[in-house]
């Protein structure tokens, strides 16, 4: 059973910083994709950001310019750098993967709060 274990949010001010990670349990060159996912209370799960087994990236519109996401190979870990944190950014973030077999895993969430 694949885990995907994330961290690092919290509360910040708008404006301000914040990055999450994303611990997978086994090698994440086992997975095509993985990515970060979003729910704000009252809407639906929306995409954040993807980065493929190859390395190319995706961001959604409203984060582009302001989130990066990357990976550590050795460590097993993505991660989510979010700068200039807005209001309509808090959300619970999720991290994603999916394997070659068509599989998809979630973490359990880690809420990010911008608020002043």
């Amino acid at each position: 059973q694949v885990q995907l274990v994330e961290s690092g949010g919290g509360l910040v001010q708008p404006g301000g910083s914040l990055r999450l990670s994303c611990a997978a349990s086994r090698t994440i060159f086992s997975f095509n994709a993985m990515g970060w996912y979003r729910q704000a209370p009252e809407k639906e799960r929306e995409l954040v950001a993807t980065i493929t087994i190859g390395g190319s990236t995706n961001y959604a519109f409203s984060v582009k310019g302001r989130f990066t996401i990357s990976r550590d190979n050795a460590k097993n870990t993505v991660y989510l750098q979010m700068n200039s944190l807005k209001p309509e950014d808090t959300a619970v973030y999720y991290c994603n993967a999916d394997d070659s077999l068509g599989r998809v895993y979630w973490g359990q969430g880690t809420q990010v709060t911008v608020s002043s």
